[in-house]
């Protein structure tokens, strides 16, 4: 991905008390004052790297008292604060205002405001400090250096540089009128009486000792900083959502606005955006996040989808590495670029390649994206890289020959785990024993199906009849395959997984949601596993939780036993709306939306699987991300169900027939993207309206639908 990838949109809180700024290769997480306080896990990060360890601002020795915070943008935020008084009993004069922006690096803005009618003389120091910690180390807790920075000030510069590390770490920070000693930036200033002092301080990172470019130039109009120009022209062509209550509307806005935020851009691929998997602790391109993401997203933003394909399959896997676990054909896992990626991701390059489910997910969100009426120069480029993929479904992904894939990590640094619930404890069976590799895992086998069914489509319609027999023939065996060997007719459910064994791994998951999403269960087997997911132990109110309360490694507090995940949620529920169990998809449905209410609007990544009953709200998990990419899209997939809006424009047509549960009983979408084309979508109860469709497209639905 590289320093020079840019992030837009609007990311205002971590969610904990503090703050979260993100662009690009860049975030900063800091207390609610602007605080970045040393031995906590914040900092300012670039290219997971932490440039800032300590970001401290005090007045006349004392710090001050914080007034508000306000986030305007997704890099920049407002930190309001009052200058303590120099006397007991006298009210504070000074108001201190600092506008902090976030890139390559970091630009922060100190307004000293007198409001006396005395000219005042004042003190300001600014204490700085640098660890050069990798990401993976701050988020776990273990940043102790064995060699500390070289530290080196004078003419207002104060530079601090790791030499201990290939490339060199350093941080460079400057201000005019500044002396600079080790550690801290110190201004002496009298500030006239209802006047102002004002400074611009840079905090700048450097590789090798060459500084980064900044993002926010010192004497240049900070509107046309880059991350303004993106958020301002992603903001103009936003979908808009009306005739709903406020915190649907808010909840739509805040969504818009997130992955706005979570947009990466190559530089040397500017026309290709994709998305990252989280701030703030997965601001990279993430395989599976970044695939399911785009594929929700894809009534706000097509280009999104072509972007993250397109980025993806420049990095494909193209060679036997053991140590990434990179295969020829294979879609990559993630990439970093911290001084520890190498260890944390697998030994080697910055790319690590151990996932089962990404490749599959490549193949399917090319077959929607298609649907959605893709220019055919788009599907020439992409069509190469989804059949490389298919090749690794039957080579590297089934090492066994035995129709399915299975993932065992190559390493002992790999992931133990390589799908969705990737932590070590993710797979296990009723009991609570932990399944041991290789595994098939049930949605894998789904995303397979899906992508061969989805390659098959494209194949009959470009004319390539034996390619579409083969693949057809291919989905139908995997189809049959999968259920008879993953059913459990004593339970009702899939099992999660085949173990090492080929013994089912019989835990109940929301796993067997996504089954049903991509179509591969039976026909006759799909009203048990409707029953089994919305079912007590499973459906906590708030959604439905990643496994059931009745198995013996339930948690609600934990990951992925038991917590609730609202993108997880939002295929479950497209699961149900496909095999039509239009209720209990409306009910999973609703719980997300007025969880995300409960949030004001934005999803985490996850939260705990408690019972709604016990509490007013949805229990928050303490390291969810947030803003957090899939999340973030998942109202949106949650409406199109609903909605059950289904552009095929190879056939020449839309499928749309609501099923608006009573709680929002109608809703309009204008500037909906299709094929060039703006839609404007207004839905009634099960009545609904569609305009500005592309010439030669129909509508499929209700006889009461009109164009």
């Amino acid at each position: 991905m590289g320093g020079g990838w840019g992030l837009g949109g609007t990311a205002p809180g971590s969610g904990h008390g503090g703050v979260t700024l993100v662009e690009g290769s860049s975030f900063c997480v800091s207390d609610s004052d602007g605080t970045i306080r040393s031995g906590s896990p914040h900092g300012v990060f670039y290219m997971d790297t932490r440039v800032v360890s300590a970001w401290r601002l005090t007045v006349d020795g004392r710090d001050l008292d914080h007034l508000a915070t306000f986030t305007r943008q997704p890099h920049h935020a407002t930190f309001l604060a009052k200058a303590r008084p120099r006397s007991l009993g006298l009210d504070s004069t000074l108001l201190v205002q600092r506008d902090r922006y976030v890139g390559a690096g970091m630009r922060e803005d100190v307004v000293v405001t007198n409001l006396g009618a005395e000219a005042v003389a004042v003190r300001v120091d600014l204490y700085v400090g640098a660890d050069f910690a990798d990401l993976f180390a701050v988020k776990e807790g273990r940043t102790r250096s064995e060699s500390a920075p070289e530290v080196h000030a004078g003419d207002g510069v104060l530079e601090l540089e790791l030499a201990s590390v290939d490339p060199r770490r350093g941080l460079r920070v400057r201000a005019a009128e500044a002396a600079a000693d080790p550690g801290r930036l110190t201004f002496r200033q009298v500030v006239p009486a209802r006047g102002e002092w004002r400074t611009s301080v840079e905090a700048l990172p450097m590789i090798d000792g060459a500084e980064t470019a900044s993002d926010y130039p010192v004497g240049r109009p900070l509107s046309a900083a880059s991350p303004s120009l993106r958020l301002e022209e992603w903001t103009a062509h936003a979908p808009e959502l009306s005739d709903v209550d406020d915190e649907l509307h808010e909840t739509w806005s805040r969504t818009q606005r997130d992955l706005g935020s979570l947009r990466i851009f190559d530089p040397s691929h500017p026309e290709c955006p994709a998305v990252a998997a989280g701030a703030p602790w997965f601001m990279a391109l993430f395989g599976r996040d970044s695939l399911l993401t785009a594929y929700m997203a894809l009534p706000v933003d097509q280009d999104l989808a072509l972007g993250t394909l397109h980025t993806l399959g420049r990095y494909q896997g193209s060679r036997l590495n053991a140590r990434t676990e990179e295969q020829p054909g294979r879609i990559l896992h993630e990439m970093r670029f911290g001084v520890e990626a190498a260890l944390a991701l697998g030994g080697g390059d910055t790319v690590y390649y151990g996932t089962a489910d990404a490749t599959p997910l490549f193949v399917l969100l090319l077959g929607e994206v298609w649907r959605w009426g893709i220019p055919d120069s788009e599907l020439e480029q992409l069509l190469p890289h989804a059949d490389r993929a298919l090749d690794w479904v039957t080579t590297c992904g089934d090492a066994d020959g035995d129709g399915l894939v299975e993932y065992e990590r190559l390493t002992d640094r790999g992931l133990r785990n390589q799908g969705w619930k990737d932590s070590w404890d993710g797979i296990n069976f009723a009991d609570g024993r932990i399944a041991e590799p290789p595994i098939a895992l049930c949605e894998v086998q789904a995303y397979v199906y899906a992508a061969l069914v989805d390659r098959a489509a494209i194949a009959r319609h470009r004319g390539d009849l034996e390619l579409a027999d083969t693949l057809t023939r291919r989905a139908g065996d995997l189809k049959a395959t999968f259920n008879e060997r993953f059913w459990l007719p004593d339970k009702g459910w899939f099992a999660v997984g085949l173990d090492r064994d080929k013994t089912p791994v019989d835990a109940l998951t929301s796993n067997i949601g996504h089954c049903l999403w991509t179509g591969i269960v039976d026909e006759d087997k799909a009203p048990r596993v409707a029953e089994a997911l919305v079912s007590e132990e499973m459906f906590s109110g708030w959604g439905v939780r990643t496994l059931s309360t009745a198995m013996a490694a339930y948690n609600p507090l934990s990951y992925h036993n038991g917590s609730v995940w609202p993108h997880d949620n939002a295929i479950v529920a497209a699961g149900l709306m496909r095999y039509g169990f239009v209720s209990e998809a409306q009910m999973v449905a609703q719980a997300i939306l007025d969880a995300a209410e409960c949030f004001d609007g934005r999803l985490p990544e996850l939260f705990t699987g408690i019972e709604r009953g016990q509490f007013p709200r949805p229990v928050p998990y303490p390291t969810s991300c947030s803003p957090q990419a899939w999340a973030a899209a998942a109202p949106l997939l949650l409406l199109r169900t609903l909605l059950r809006f289904d552009p095929d424009l190879p056939r020449g047509e839309v499928r749309v027939a609501p099923v608006l549960p009573r709680t929002l009983p109608r809703l309009r979408i204008s500037r909906l993207p299709l094929a060039g084309a703006r839609l404007t979508v207004a839905a009634d109860g099960h009545r609904v309206s569609i305009h500005g469709l592309p010439a030669g497209i129909r509508v499929v639905g209700p006889t009461d639908a009109t164009r």
